[in-house]
């Protein structure tokens, strides 16, 4: 049985040539092709295999648990070293304003001891001059003061055998001086005819100068 022309075995000699030459051609032209193609950067078979890239995900999207990338850590280095610098300046404020502080207490501290100390006096006349109001009062109902036994109590308690007593004459209860210690009271007095009433001062001793001078009822200084 006879081939048609178009296979090659029954070809003639000249279509053998044509049909060669074409062959030829195609294959320089897939050549040339291939060689003008742009080529990826380091992206090749061989790459790939012997340099894959990490996965930082899943196939489902998760990521992956593992190293960080060299950029992260660095990034994270570098937030590292600034937090560390946030807290030492955020030290050296603590320290200075320590010092400020302490430098203030230095300079203010004892003259403000002294104002303490002036208002402690100041109070002490303040409430003898109190007691001598509520002594003035209680006079005028009972018609005496209150003996040295009595004391400053009998402003804010009845004595026994006081009929004339309208008090209480002190809202509160007979307060201590302004250092603890308790005022000190007699009737009769011995500079006059009112009671004597003293405040030993700081030392709460009789005498003294300065914060242990004694304040008294008897002298406005």
């Amino acid at each position: 049985m006879s081939r048609g022309p178009t296979t090659f075995r029954g070809a003639t000699v000249r279509e053998r040539a044509v049909w060669g030459t074409r062959v030829l051609e195609t294959r320089a032209t897939t050549r040339l092709l291939t060689r003008a193609a742009p080529k990826r950067e380091g992206v090749t078979r061989r790459s790939v295999r012997l340099n894959p890239e990490p996965r930082t995900r899943s196939l489902t999207g998760c990521p992956l648990a593992g190293p960080a990338p060299k950029r992260e850590r660095v990034k994270g280095r570098a937030k590292g070293r600034s937090c560390s610098a946030q807290a030492g300046i955020t030290l050296i404020e603590m320290l200075v304003v320590m010092t400020i502080i302490a430098l203030f207490a230095a300079l203010v501290g004892p003259s403000l001891l002294k104002h303490g100390d002036t208002a402690r006096i100041t109070a002490a006349r303040a409430q003898i001059e109190s007691f001598d109001t509520a002594l003035g009062a209680y006079k005028l109902d009972t018609g005496t003061f209150p003996t040295t036994e009595q004391g400053l109590q009998a402003l804010r308690v009845k004595p026994p055998d006081v009929n004339q007593w309208a008090g209480p004459y002190m809202p509160k209860d007979i307060p201590l001086d302004p250092w603890g210690h308790p005022y000190v009271y007699k009737y009769p007095g011995e500079h006059g005819d009112e009671p004597d009433i003293i405040c030993y001062g700081a030392d709460g001793a009789a005498g003294g100068d300065g914060l242990n001078a004694d304040i008294v009822s008897w002298k406005n200084n």
